[in-house]
């Protein structure tokens, strides 16, 4: 029986394996596929979830996640890998009439770097952008001194903007306005010179400069805009592989995908206010984040008002976004991980906190590496005869360790209910089925009233915009006498049809998300979210009726009469 590791974060080959493991062992529940090759060649697994024996994925409702598309975010692949474990051992019978596509790594490159045993820190792709050539100059993140880890490195500097806490050595200061007399440094990563001149210092460009979760096609922004978003839309083979499948299973009734760090649940839009969003949308993401909040602690927050990296520039070409505004479903972005919350610091701006905090909340840190973390956050200070600088001290944060990711001892309790949160989002979708089936005897003639219904929370349209865009087309009725062929165009209708349509175009169906929490006399539970096909056939046929819409599923029924 596979298991995923929950305590620790695994490299390719293994994470392969391991969704091998689940196809052989539930060949009855899971299939795995390639749905594309990363920059480097590597394989871009979909694990597809569904009781095949109740009929295909694309006959049913669905929902995707993914994790990893930045390199370094490996506890991401770790939370869809439990949504698979938890949906074939404990949730099989939602499997009947749900599917799922999880792709626990859509950057498996970046995450090999940032996994190897010299790990090497980027945004996202390997691939070169926006230039080949390695830069001549400046500081490049290395571990020089051997120990594993790449830290902070600090240099005496007179005019250095930082000073050493007198409450506690550990801690770096800002170097107030004005403030003179004292001993005051520079901080950098710890790392390596290219070629220097032996007195200006500047950060090593890295030549792999891209961010895929700027590559989607919506509000996409040149690089001279947006820093990362690659040369057009969809460049990245990573990112052309998720949009042409999600594109291709119009299925999908909604998304998640998953990043670190910021413990927050991220809802669009990115790039306007939630205002320009259809009032019933923002309601509905409101509600789902409440929920969220419910089942994991995360603040469920707008990415516009709340998690902007700056007040005046917005975040655009971003997952969420294109699957809200191109594929109208309700996608989320889950930032897992906070450092700051775990040390019990709750009032925080999650962006924000970076630039500018109080003091006392590095010495809630400290607090924190010293009782949860055992010491292994932060390293002490030590000399080091640097190759280039001469003397330097390394230490400070590991943030490899305890930032970017949970460590592993805490990464179970982490990710499970965010994998949990995410199957009940799964639950909400549209599903269509069977309601209620009647006939009437004409004499010669058999009057067939076949009632469907979206038992689903969410209407079959998914999102409110969804609707106004006319992403979806609406419910679908056929009718089929058993053994007749489409004689194709020129040919009558059929004898056996006296009178109804072969195939019917009906309109979407609600569900009961759109029911106020309470009613006081004047709300009415009207059956929107059926529709009744009817047909006038010839006594003595058998026939297969089929009600199918593209998000909701397909129901067929047949009928002798």
């Amino acid at each position: 029986m596979p298991n995923p590791p929950l305590d620790r974060y695994i490299r390719f080959d293994e994470l392969t394996q391991l969704l091998q493991d689940y196809a052989a062992e539930h060949p009855d529940l899971v299939r795995l596929d390639s749905i594309g090759k990363s920059h480097e060649g590597r394989d871009i697994w979909c694990v597809t979830i569904t009781d095949f024996s109740t009929g295909s994925d694309k006959d049913k409702p669905a929902f995707w996640c993914d994790g990893n598309i930045h390199a370094s975010e490996v506890s991401a692949t770790t939370a869809v890998t439990k949504i698979i474990d938890i949906l074939v051992k404990e949730k099989p019978e939602s499997l009947k009439s749900r599917a799922f596509y999880l792709v626990p790594r859509l950057g498996p490159d970046g995450a090999e770097w940032a996994l190897a045993d010299t790990p090497k820190i980027i945004r996202s792709s390997t691939r070169p952008y926006p230039w080949d050539e390695d830069d001549y100059e400046g500081l490049e993140l290395e571990d020089i001194d051997g120990d594993g880890r790449i830290l902070s490195m600090r240099i005496e500097d007179s005019n250095g903007p930082w000073k050493i806490d007198e409450e506690d050595p550990r801690i770096m200061l800002k170097r107030s306005p004005g403030e003179t007399g004292g001993t005051y440094y520079r901080v950098f990563p710890e790392g390596q010179m290219h070629n220097w001149d032996g007195m200006q210092i500047r950060s090593h460009k890295r030549k792999q400069g891209l961010d895929m979760n700027r590559n989607f096609p919506n509000a996409w922004r040149l690089e001279s805009e947006q820093y990362g978003a690659g040369p057009y839309p969809t460049s990245e083979p990573e990112i052309r592989s998720a949009v042409d499948f999600i594109c291709s299973h119009p299925n999908i009734c909604g998304a998640v995908t998953y990043h670190t760090f910021s413990g927050v649940l991220l809802r669009p839009p990115g790039r306007c206010p939630e205002d320009d969003l259809p009032p019933e949308d923002v309601w509905l993401y409101k509600e789902f984040g409440a929920k969220g909040t419910e089942m994991t602690g995360y603040p469920a927050i707008s990415v516009w008002h709340d998690f902007k990296y700056h007040p005046k520039d917005s975040i655009t070409g971003v997952f969420d976004d294109w699957c809200y505004e191109h594929r109208g479903v309700f996608a989320w972005t889950v930032e897992i991980w906070s450092p700051q919350r775990q040390a019990g610091i709750t009032d925080y701006k999650y962006i924000d906190w970076f630039r500018d905090h109080p003091v006392e909340d590095e010495r809630t840190m400290m607090k924190w590496n010293d009782e949860k973390l055992g010491g292994k956050g932060w390293v002490e200070w030590k000399e080091f005869d640097h190759p280039q600088l001469g003397k330097v001290e390394i230490g400070g944060w590991d943030t490899h360790y305890c930032f970017r990711n949970p460590p592993g001892e805490f990464l179970e309790a982490e990710i499970t209910p965010l994998a949990e949160w995410a199957i009940w989002l799964a639950d909400s979708i549209p599903c269509l089925e069977h309601r209620d089936l009647a006939t009437e005897d004409l004499g010669d003639s058999v009057r067939i009233r076949w009632m469907v219904q979206n038992s689903g929370y969410l209407p079959t349209n998914v999102s409110e915009l969804a609707k106004q865009k006319k992403i979806t087309r609406g419910l679908v009725g056929e009718i089929v006498q058993e053994g007749w062929e489409n004689p194709g165009a020129g040919s009558a209708s059929p004898d056996w049809l006296v009178s109804g349509s072969l195939r019917e175009q009906a309109d979407q169906l609600t569900g009961w998300s759109h029911v106020p929490v309470s009613g006081f006399g004047w709300h009415a539970d009207e059956t929107t979210d059926c529709h009744v096909f009817e047909w006038v056939v010839k006594k003595g046929g058998t026939y297969e009726l089929t009600a199918w819409h593209e998000r909701a599923g397909r129901v067929v029924k047949t009928i002798t009469a």
